[in-house]
């Protein structure tokens, strides 16, 4: 095993030309990889459905019910500069593979539940752990380990999974939560993690070294770096230096508002928001599961945006669309699904996640190296957005009766976070000695 796997790598190091398979190994992680988020998109489909049927149930507020939701949030985002971390000390395949299985703990022992507090254990804090694991930070790990070519193009296609897994799993969620309640639904959750940990073990490897390549699109091999050791160090390192320049807070700020205005507002809020006005659960999350449609699209062809036009721009274009599409939405929300609802889902499904790349492409820009941690903790900012508008969210339906107000002031964020897209300043590059 030894000899066939320098066999593999000595080519290289020797100076002649390696072999190059067919399909380069980089394209298979990222298949493993689009899988893996599509499968972690269930875990983040269900709180929004779950909120009606607990509150039924158990006679939560909805504001205790948001309040568990928020803690799955922050924890998603909190976890991921950590779990970069942990990646470049024990590889992806470890770090994916515990994570799956925690969240199938997590998920799997809610059918159990009576009290609030055993929401916040497993929903909250397990759940919300593991998903952190997989979070876009694990998608910017495996981007920058196995692609130099097509970064853009492939970080758009890997956010989009979300999306993808959010099409697949909401509109069966919802009607098994209709039709048999919401514990068959947890459990189908669960299921759906551990199918795919052997995907992960078997096919995921951590970089390209592994298997004799180098990273699609370089002119080099490039050695397997060793393991990092102290990653939670590393972690807070990475943060302590990127916290010391501007665009660091420019980037965590918008990409803050990013997470209120899509996780947690349409995600978490969209379906109860929609039932009060009379419309059935399966017809919301149906909707839900359009924008992940179109949230495909869009994300993608930002990607490609990425590639060719200046990352701030598109920033700012996103979120400004983005703002005036959620002031039109208290007057959109119906009894049933008509044109101008379509539109906003086309339209709003357009914008989901498409702010993905470009905030990627400025981390890597402003940060080389450290690029996926300093990420992480970007990514972090959008989850504690997510997490307070999930919670405010349901506190605002317990004391207004209504949605409205949380819609107009997410669409004034929306504005002010094109503004501060405009102010971060690009990168000059070092100029090189002749």
């Amino acid at each position: 095993m030894t000899q066939t796997t320098d066999a593999a790598v000595t080519p290289d190091q020797d100076g002649a030309r390696p072999k190059t398979p067919r399909v380069h190994w980089a394209w298979f992680a990222a298949a493993v990889t689009f899988v893996t988020i599509i499968g972690a998109a269930a875990f983040r489909s269900l709180p929004g459905l779950l909120i009606d049927p607990l509150h039924q149930e158990f006679g939560w507020s909805r504001g205790t019910i948001g309040a568990a939701v928020s803690v799955n949030l922050a924890l998603y985002g909190l976890t991921a500069p950590f779990a970069a971390a942990l990646m470049d000390r024990f590889g992806i395949r470890r770090v994916v593979a515990v994570a799956l299985t925690v969240i199938a703990v997590g998920s799997g022992a809610t059918v159990w539940m009576t009290s609030a507090w055993q929401l916040m254990l497993c929903w909250g804090l397990l759940v919300g752990l593991g998903s952190g694991s997989m979070a876009l930070a694990f998608a910017a790990t495996v981007t920058n380990r196995w692609f130099t070519a097509r970064r853009g193009l492939v970080t758009g296609i890997l956010t989009a999974a979300s999306a993808s897994g959010q099409l697949v799993f909401l509109p069966l969620l919802s009607w098994i939560v209709e039709t048999h309640d919401w514990r068959p639904a947890a459990v189908t959750v669960s299921l759906a993690a551990l199918a795919v940990v052997p995907f992960v073990w078997l096919l995921l490897r951590d970089h390209p070294a592994d298997v004799g390549l180098r990273p699609y699109g370089a002119t080099e091999f490039v050695p397997k770096p060793e393991p990092v050791p102290g990653a939670a160090r590393r972690a807070v390192t990475v943060l302590l230096s990127a916290a010391r320049t501007g665009p660091f807070w420019l980037l965590a700020g918008t990409f803050a508002i990013c997470g209120a205005s899509t996780n947690g507002l349409i995600q978490t809020h969209f379906v109860p928001a929609a039932h009060d006005h009379g419309m059935p659960i399966t017809a919301a999350a149906s909707l839900l599961a359009v924008v992940g449609i179109f949230d495909v699209v869009g994300t993608v062809a930002s990607g490609w945006f990425t590639d060719r036009f200046d990352a701030r721009r598109l920033l700012a274009t996103y979120y400004a669309l983005r703002g005036v599409s959620l002031l039109f939405l208290p007057i959109l929300l119906a009894p049933s699904v008509h044109p101008p609802m379509v539109f906003f889902i086309v339209f709003y499904g357009l914008d989901w996640v498409a702010t993905v790349p470009p905030t990627m492409a400025l981390c890597r820009e402003h940060y080389g190296d450290d690029s996926a941690i300093v990420f992480g903790w970007v990514l972090a900012s959008h989850q504690v957005g997510a997490a307070l508008v999930a919670w405010l969210g349901g506190v605002a339906r317990d004391v207004f009766g209504a949605y409205d107000v949380v819609w107009y002031a997410s669409g004034a964020l929306c504005a002010a976070a094109a503004l501060l897209s405009l102010v971060i300043r690009r990168r000059t590059p070092t100029p090189v000695a002749a």
